[in-house]
């Protein structure tokens, strides 16, 4: 099952930061080194405001499939034009790279607004 092609009404988005290590010298002096040449930790929180049960069990059965937190998956085309509508911006700062894995970062929480109405916040973690 692929990740659901619902239009999100409220995103945040980290794009991570490279690996890099800190080292201070007794004199004051600072050593930086980078141990890598690709970003870690991208993270990206999405909220689904208002949409139907059927929707939000979506998620619940996406969950269900990938594992959990373990195991990542992609956003296919369907999903990726629905998470982005909307967005504006140049196309590359505001929207992750593509070729991401993405995997849970915890359950995806599913609040009941009203019958057969609830709000779904999905937290991810970006692996490249």
């Amino acid at each position: 099952m692929p990740y659901p092609a619902i239009r999100p009404t409220g995103r945040s988005y980290d794009p991570g930061d490279w690996p890099v290590r800190t080292y201070n010298s007794q004199n004051g002096a600072e050593v930086r080194l980078l141990y890598g040449s690709k970003r870690h930790n991208l993270k990206f929180a999405l909220t689904y405001s208002n949409i139907s049960d059927a929707g939000a069990s979506q998620f619940l059965a996406h969950y269900e499939e990938t594992t959990g937190t373990f195991s990542t998956f992609r956003f296919e085309s369907d999903a990726r034009v629905a998470l982005f509508t909307g967005w504006s911006g140049d196309g590359g700062a505001l929207s992750p790279p593509v070729g991401v894995d993405w995997r849970y970062a915890e359950p995806p929480r599913v609040e009941s607004v009203r019958p057969g109405i609830s709000t779904v916040t999905v937290s991810l973690v970006g692996v490249i």
